[in-house]
């Protein structure tokens, strides 16, 4: 048998070998691979099964005129990521994704372009895959490469980032979506047992983002939302965003102008989660690391843990008196190892709440958080368990 009859017949029958060597292929070369023989196709599936880091894609230059950058970013990215995502949740800049122009004619282009770039994001991603985008004033994003990079607080510019979530063995993560329906006065909460925020035990965040809240009714709305899913025993944290762009496996025609929510709710026995809140006293350095002395005392274990950060668009450079990264800066200062995420909106929704397997931030009460800010922070940390994988 010569040398090449030899590998032939090692890459055709012993699934050890050829396991180690397809491990060290990105997913979409995997995939590709998995379609030569039934040996490869078998190896490929326990590979992916393998692969539960979480994995990001940032986007922190200008992009194309006709593009925004974190198209072009995601579309080079993807060809090197090691995970099939199941959910992916984007957020970019309101300045350069949607324009800013003031005349109605330039108002409806605008709609059309931000639609344009949406659609063309979400080409890139798996058909199956669930799919957030979200436009914001601001992003805060953690550059790729390690959860160890310095995250950023873009207020101004083009920017941007994609978070990608594989299957996650004892992880539930759906997206949900509801809008205010004005010929109606009570919110039906049967869409809440639907969309698994209702009667589920293992419930444990709940990322929320509200656009158009002000729109007539929208008051009335979201703390209907919220008040039905403010629970001692679930992380509630999220803001008041742009617009929201994509969705998918939806039907946005009937939405039109109204109020709505959408976001992500994460179940999972394995969670660990926590959040404080930044109030308007957090004005300097001090008060600000001493908010993250106080998440740090949740004890989240910071391997395969990622952290947002949601604050208003009026804290940031000017609010601490022309010092940038402020509070990106504290975080990753308290949390050296783990990617932080998130955006400037209008508006914040959180408090100080701890979710571990004993809960004890705080007492339990019949008394309701309050959950609605403005001039505000709110950090929070999401734990999602031991995986097979080494590191986010």
């Amino acid at each position: 048998m010569g040398p090449d009859s030899k590998r032939a017949y090692v890459l055709s029958n012993l699934c050890v070998v050829v396991e180690r060597i397809l491990s060290f292929l990105p997913t979409k070369a995997l995939l590709r691979a998995a379609c030569v023989c039934r040996l490869w196709r078998e190896c490929a599936r326990r590979l992916l099964r393998t692969q539960q880091s979480i994995e990001w894609v940032s986007a922190l230059e200008p992009g194309p005129s006709d593009s925004h950058s974190l198209v072009r970013a995601l579309a080079e990215e993807l060809e090197n990521v090691h995970v099939l995502p199941q959910t992916v949740l984007y957020i970019a800049d309101a300045e350069t994704f949607s324009g800013h122009e003031e005349c109605h004619r330039q108002k409806r282009a605008r709609k059309r372009n931000s639609k344009e770039i949406a659609i063309a994001l979400e080409k890139l991603l798996p058909k199956r895959c669930q799919v957030l985008g979200l436009v914001t004033p601001g992003v805060v994003v953690t550059p790729m490469g390690s959860s160890s990079n310095r995250p950023q607080e873009i207020e101004d510019g083009e920017a941007g980032f994609a978070l990608l979530f594989p299957k996650i063995d004892g992880v539930k993560i759906q997206t949900f979506h509801f809008f205010n329906d004005v010929k109606s006065r009570f919110f039906d909460e049967s869409k809440f047992t639907e969309a698994g925020l209702k009667d589920n035990a293992e419930l444990r965040v709940i990322l929320l983002f509200v656009y158009n809240s002000w729109k007539p009714g929208a008051n009335r709305f979201l703390h209907q939302i919220v008040n039905c899913l403010n629970e001692k025993s679930i992380i509630l944290a999220g803001g008041h965003v742009e617009s929201l762009t994509s969705l998918t496996s939806e039907d946005h025609s009937e939405v039109g102008d109204s109020c709505g929510v959408a976001g992500l709710a994460f179940s999972g026995p394995q969670l660990q989660s926590a959040t404080v809140l930044l109030d308007q006293d957090v004005i300097d350095e001090r008060t600000v690391e001493a908010a993250m002395e106080r998440l740090k005392a949740a004890n989240i274990p910071e391997h395969n843990t990622i952290g947002f950060m949601f604050a208003c668009v009026g804290r940031g450079y000017q609010y601490y008196k022309t010092k940038s990264n402020l509070e990106a800066d504290a975080f990753r200062k308290f949390f050296p190892n783990v990617p932080l995420f998130g955006f400037f909106g209008h508006g914040e929704i959180g408090c100080d709440r701890i979710v571990t397997g004993n809960f004890i931030l705080r007492e339990c009460s019949d008394i309701k958080d309050d959950l609605f800010h403005g001039y505000t922070t709110v950090m929070i940390l999401i734990h999602l368990g031991s995986t097979r994988a080494n590191q986010i």
